[in-house]
């Protein structure tokens, strides 16, 4: 959907503007992300990224604020404008606007949650997820200047890997009927979502790439170990 419009941007106009500070809205957002995991792996001491943070979060939206206003410059002064490309930029920058949302989420986690260790059965697999967002993260960043279909639809696939782990997290705690901790049952239960809404809102990203608009939002599950699912899940 995007693709062939990104390739071609050289004026230098409103809307030029609008698809680098998505960029930067993009970039600030994988920059919360890695920070908030230094946190979580016990290798900086929340109090001294808090500020930086929410510095961070204020910049995005700044830039979301600002890219609505390209926008609409840009539709305004020009008759031929692609309405539905500009429709794409405007939704998936409130997801960007929303990863940084989710990243201050879990920096509110590692405040309370820093250096714990939760119950073995849990901790490894929750230990595996900050790798495989940042896998995604990369996957995005490197696609959307690209126009590239390919690595979008593997960004898609690695997001969809996630949101399955993440959920059957979700499953296991909601059964769970051994001795746990509140602390730590609500910890993990709230890390598995993040990190699932994290991978969805960049698969939904990575969709604008090569889908179509009515596509956003709603993409359709990926199948599990028991099957296909039915119906369509959105970015949460």
């Amino acid at each position: 959907m995007l693709g062939s419009l990104i390739a071609v941007l050289r004026s230098n106009d409103a809307l030029d503007k609008a698809f680098l500070e998505f960029n930067q809205m993009l970039e600030s957002g994988h920059w919360m992300y890695q920070e908030v995991q230094s946190i979580l792996d016990g290798s900086k001491n929340p109090m001294d990224s808090r500020d930086a943070i929410f510095l961070k979060d204020q910049e995005i939206n700044n830039l979301l604020r600002s890219l609505r206003s390209n926008l609409v410059t840009h539709l305004t002064m020009n008759k031929n404008a692609d309405v539905a490309a500009c429709l794409v930029l405007m939704s998936i920058a409130k997801d960007a606007e929303r990863i940084g949302d989710y990243c201050k989420n879990l920096f509110e986690i590692a405040v309370h949650d820093h250096k714990r260790e939760h119950p073995t059965q849990y901790a490894n697999r929750l230990d595996a997820l900050p790798s495989q967002v940042e896998d995604v993260f990369n996957l995005v960043g490197q696609a959307f200047p690209e126009s590239s279909t390919k690595l979008a639809k593997a960004a898609i696939r690695a997001a969809d890997a996630i949101r399955n782990e993440c959920d059957s997290i979700e499953n296991e705690l909601l059964a769970e009927r051994e001795t746990m901790e509140t602390h730590d049952a609500v910890a993990c239960s709230l890390k598995a979502r993040y990190y699932k809404r994290l991978a969805s809102h960049l698969a939904n990203i990575a969709t604008a790439i090569f889908g179509r608009i009515e596509d956003l939002d709603f993409r359709k599950p990926p199948k599990s170990d028991g099957g296909a699912s039915s119906g369509e899940a959105g970015t949460t």
